[in-house]
C-alpha cells in the first residue's frame, strides 16, 4: 500500500515560508515576512526592521509606539523598512527581476508598499493578515494586481 503524502499546496508552502521569514523581524509592533516567487522558485525574502547596520528598535525603542501612532499612519516616523520594501531591495541588490512574480506576505501591504509593488511588475499578492489601508487596496485593484487573501492558520508573525 502506498503512503499518501500530506504535502502543502504552493500558496500554503510559500505563505508558511513568509511566516518563517517574519520570525527575523525586528519591529516591536508587528512581525511581517515576505517571499517573492516566480515559476515556483523563491527569488528573495524580506522582513520588517531597521536597515542593515542601524540599531534595532529593541535597542532604541519605538518612536511610533511612544507617540501612540495608530497602525497605518505616519510611516515616516518609523526606523524600519517594511517586509515588502526589503524583499524588493534584496531582489534589486542581487539583480533579480521582479516582473511577473508573486508576492507572499503575512499582511496586506500599505499604500507605500503597494505603489512599489505596482512599479516592480508584481502580478499577484497572496497574504494572510489585513492592514488598515483602503488606499492600498484601491491602488492594487486599479493596477489589476490580483489579491488573494489566504484562510490558512498563521503560526508566526502578528
Amino acid at each position: 500500500m502506498k503512503r499518501k503524502l500530506n504535502r502543502p499546496g504552493w500558496d500554503e508552502y510559500f505563505l508558511e515560508t513568509a511566516q518563517l521569514v517574519a520570525k527575523r523581524a525586528t519591529c516591536l509592533r508587528r512581525s511581517v515576512g515576505a517571499v517573492l516567487v516566480k515559476d515556483k522558485r523563491i527569488l528573495a525574502t524580506g522582513y520588517n526592521g531597521a536597515p542593515s547596520g542601524i540599531a534595532h528598535c529593541e535597542q532604541t525603542g519605538c518612536l511610533r509606539g511612544k507617540l501612540k501612532i495608530s497602525s497605518g499612519e505616519r510611516h515616516e516616523l518609523c526606523r524600519g523598512l517594511h517586509a515588502e520594501q526589503n524583499v524588493l531591495l534584496q531582489a534589486a541588490l542581487y539583480g533579480v527581476s521582479t516582473k511577473g512574480s508573486v508576492l507572499y506576505i503575512t499582511n496586506q501591504p500599505c499604500i507605500i508598499c503597494a505603489k512599489m509593488i505596482i512599479n516592480a511588475g508584481i502580478k499577484e499578492i497572496v497574504f494572510k493578515g489585513d492592514y488598515p489601508d483602503r488606499m492600498a487596496r484601491a491602488f492594487l485593484k486599479k493596477a489589476k494586481i490580483k489579491r488573494v487573501k489566504s484562510v490558512m492558520k498563521m503560526e508566526y508573525g502578528n
